[in-house]
């Protein structure tokens, strides 16, 4: 039997140039980078490093503590 290819949603791919940080004031990105339920996607979605990622955890946090960006969407 042929296994079936599954069709996936797909990564964000932000592709964010490594001597950019990731900065809790570029709210657009950073909207991008949370689901509809105002949870935070995870690596396989953004395409980022596990480094990058604790960047944008941070960066999210930081965020969401100054009301630049709600808690839930």
């Amino acid at each position: 039997m042929a296994m079936k290819k599954r069709k996936g949603k797909g990564g964000l791919n932000l592709r964010i140039p490594a001597a950019k940080s990731i900065d809790y004031k570029d709210t657009e990105l950073l909207e991008k980078c949370i689901g509809p339920q105002g949870q935070i996607q995870h690596r396989k979605r953004t395409g980022l490093s596990s480094q990058r990622q604790k960047e944008l955890k941070q960066a999210l946090k930081r965020a969401r503590h100054l009301a630049l960006i709600p808690f839930v969407n």
